[in-house]
């Protein structure tokens, strides 16, 4: 096995930046529907409204989840450079292998958000066929 390098740990730095960007967006989408939903709600008590508002909650819930692993893993990122930098190479290893484990339930926690999102469109969808 090749010896880890301050470069490994680096590479990572611009993939999680950009999932960290498309979270914030989604979240950020999400915090504006819900809004909208809110007053809509205010409005008109309907359920449907308010299903879509628990949907919307769990969504958010796992977006959150999903930034603090990524957020996480990069931060486990920067630890294993220090690591390495102070020549601690057998923690810096683990730590790095830790990063990546968070950083791949960051991204299992997305399939399932899309999933769950997929789902809720479906449901509009049918409501749009059935007229």
């Amino acid at each position: 096995m090749e010896a880890l390098t301050l470069t490994t740990p680096a590479l990572l730095f611009s993939a999680i930046s950009l999932i960290m960007l498309a979270y914030t967006n989604r979240f950020l989408a999400y915090a504006s529907v819900i809004r909208n939903l809110h007053d809509k709600y205010l409005q008109k008590h309907d359920e449907t409204l308010m299903r879509q508002i628990k949907n919307l909650k769990k969504r958010l819930y796992l977006i959150r989840s999903m930034q603090i692993a990524g957020i996480s893993s990069l931060l486990l990122c920067v630890l294993t450079m220090f690591l390495i930098y102070i020549e601690q190479h057998l923690i810096a290893v683990w730590i790095f292998g830790l990063a990546l484990i968070l950083l791949i339930i960051s991204l299992a926690l997305l399939i399932r958000e899309i999933q769950i999102s997929v789902k809720a469109l479906e449901h509009h969808i049918s409501d749009i066929e059935k007229g």
